[in-house]
């Protein structure tokens, strides 16, 4: 289940808020112009699905997305625990960032954990299937997918080289919880 847990920026040990419940999530983001939806992820994908396949299935969607957003360019991320890069794909969005572009995510399966460093605030996600989380292009933030990632997204972009990473240089990311796939 989708959960939002927040902290201050500079205590980790003290929870703010924490709720499972889509309606708290999606308006406790909205306050800080981060959009979440949930929406129904009826497609169940073996793991040799391929990415025409998950496109099509969520053809509607995207396309509402497409004409909401501006956005150009659609792809599909998937990561399996059996992937030989994925300890450098995960050490790859681990410290905190920043994209010139939105960060549109829709959870096809899987999770991952979305950190939103807001309003001297770290706003914990943690994203599950039928989870879409739009990130406004500049807010900081990092992703953790966890050791044995599991997940299948597809992403959104307005341009081809929005989606680049441009690190902080803060280490704030190593102070809040990783991602543990067992207690999500």
């Amino acid at each position: 289940m989708s959960r939002l847990t927040i902290y201050a920026d500079d205590d980790p040990s003290t929870v703010r808020f924490d709720s499972q419940d889509g309606a708290q999530i999606a308006a406790s983001l909205r306050q800080v112009g981060v959009r979440f939806e949930r929406w129904n992820a009826t497609s169940v994908l073996p793991p040799t699905t391929d990415e025409k396949a998950v496109l099509e299935a969520y053809d509607a969607d995207i396309a509402r997305l497409i004409q909401d957003g501006g956005y150009r360019s659609v792809d599909v991320m998937r990561c399996l625990p059996d992937n030989a890069d994925r300890a450098e794909l995960r050490s790859r969005f681990l410290s905190e960032h920043i994209h010139d572009d939105d960060e549109v995510r829709f959870f096809v399966e899987g999770a991952g954990v979305f950190y939103l460093h807001l309003d001297a605030q770290v706003f914990m996600l943690l994203c599950e299937r039928n989870d879409l989380i739009a990130v406004p292009a500049g807010t900081r933030h990092w992703f953790d997918m966890g050791a044995s990632p599991c997940f299948t997204v597809i992403r959104l972009f307005t341009r081809p080289d929005g989606w680049i990473a441009r690190y902080t240089g803060a280490a704030i990311a190593g102070l809040f919880p990783a991602f543990d796939r067992q207690a999500a």
